[in-house]
């Protein structure tokens, strides 16, 4: 390349290096924008939750006890049924002439029956008489006897067969609702023994086993008091007197709640009536049961169920949190708080029960302090947020206490730095109630 090549390509390389702008060194990402609440304390609800199951007050298996064809069902698949009320019939024809057979046997007996008596008497005659000895009054007396023995056991082989012959008629021994029919018309049942056919169950009310710790057993034993006179009338009495109280749970009585599988809590309220005898060693629990009115009929055997019992005296100006602000780490829990500054300052929590969405705090909060409720994942211990009020809890804040920090309060700008929140108060800010 010439010399004059080499001085332009310089001279162009300068003059494309001066035309460049310099690139701005990159700054720090800007604050995570979070939603905060209020921490306040409050009444709540607190309950001894367990998972139950439901089952049938009365469940009676409707079995075939004899041996036939099936000939009829007298129902219709889960359709309620009353006392007395044909469900199946078995073909009978078998057992009638059995029946039949029987009852000229017992006829027969009580005819041989007669004989002897006949016969004693006149021996009886002849031995007065000296035309008889003793010897022969003595067997007539004994012919007497066995006739009669046969005509006992005649009788008894006839009631056998007339069993048999009910029993072709299978009828509903309570009032329920009868389940699907486990045996279809024309099959043969009762063959290897009493084949199952259905089951009647009665419904209202209904059956609620569940456990219940040691602890809260011996915590509240008046709730588990004379429960031998918590029979069906007792429990048919408190029921009702639920139901004029508008369905609410009473602690003294032991009132139950069901909250159903939706989520949704069952309008009926129950009462526990049984106790089991023993504490299972294995897990520290045991078994209570319940009944709740059914009446129509909502409840199903073999349904689970989350039962709650109202704890007394329980849950008043207590600190609660949302569940949704709580960081989970290897079984402890922290949440964030957003101190004055902005910064985030993770602190540790014990926690007791739940309620409706939130838990309760025994150690760690006191009320007052700002926390993350929404964005928890995007902070950081010592990490600087950009604070905004949650939308639930701006829907929801008090009327007194202080705005979360970087919260604007009605009608004006957002501070630079928050004031301390109001100590008292009656609620978490944005708890989302279930």
């Amino acid at each position: 390349m010439s010399p004059s090549h080499k001085l332009y390509s310089a001279l162009a390389l300068a003059v494309i290096a001066c035309g460049e702008t310099k690139k701005p060194a990159a700054g720090p990402p800007p604050p995570a924008s979070v939603g905060v609440a209020t921490v306040e304390k409050r009444d709540v609800p607190l309950y001894i939750e367990a998972v139950g199951s439901l089952d049938g007050y009365v469940n009676a298996d409707i079995r075939a006890r004899v041996r036939g064809y099936l000939q009829s069902q007298g129902y219709k698949d889960g359709s309620t049924v009353k006392p007395g009320q044909t469900l199946f019939t078995i073909e009978a024809t078998e057992y009638e002439a059995a029946a039949k057979s029987a009852a000229a046997n017992v006829a027969r007996a009580r005819v041989a029956l007669a004989r002897n008596k006949v016969d004693l008497g006149r021996d009886q005659g002849l031995l007065k008489a000296g035309m008889a000895s003793q010897q022969d009054v003595d067997n007539a007396t004994t012919a007497v006897a066995d006739a009669e023995a046969q005509v006992a056991a005649a009788e008894a082989q006839l009631q056998q067969v007339q069993l048999n012959v009910g029993y072709t008629n299978i009828k509903s021994p309570i009032a329920g609702v009868a389940g699907l029919a486990l045996v279809r018309v024309g099959n043969l049942v009762g063959q290897d023994g009493p084949t199952l056919l259905t089951t009647v169950s009665q419904l209202d009310p209904i059956r609620v086993n569940f456990p219940l710790s040691e602890l809260d057993y011996v915590r509240y034993p008046e709730r588990f008091a004379h429960l031998q006179d918590r029979d069906l009338a007792w429990a048919r009495k408190e029921l009702a007197r639920l139901e004029a109280q508008g369905g609410a749970g009473d602690a003294s009585s032991g009132g139950v709640e069901i909250v159903l599988a939706d989520g949704s809590t069952y309008a009926h309220r129950g009462v526990v009536v049984a106790v089991n005898r023993q504490i299972d060693p294995n897990t520290g629990t045991t078994q209570l049961q319940a009944l709740v009115g059914n009446p129509d009929g909502i409840l199903r055997p073999g349904e689970y169920a989350r039962v709650r019992i109202r704890r007394e005296n329980e849950g008043q100006n207590v600190v609660t949190v949302p569940e949704k602000a709580l960081i989970s780490v290897q079984g402890t829990y922290s949440v964030a708080v957003v101190g004055p500054d902005n910064k985030v300052t993770l602190r540790r929590l014990e926690l007791g029960p739940s309620s409706q969405g939130s838990r309760v705090v025994t150690k760690g909060l006191v009320g007052g302090e700002h926390i993350v409720v929404e964005g928890v994942q995007r902070v950081a211990d010592g990490a600087i947020v950009a604070p905004h009020a949650a939308a639930a809890a701006s829907a929801a804040a008090p009327t007194t206490g202080s705005p979360p920090p970087g919260a604007p309060a009605a009608g004006a700008a957002a501070p630079a730095a928050p004031q301390a929140a109001a100590g008292s108060g009656t609620a978490v800010s944005s708890p989302r109630e279930k």
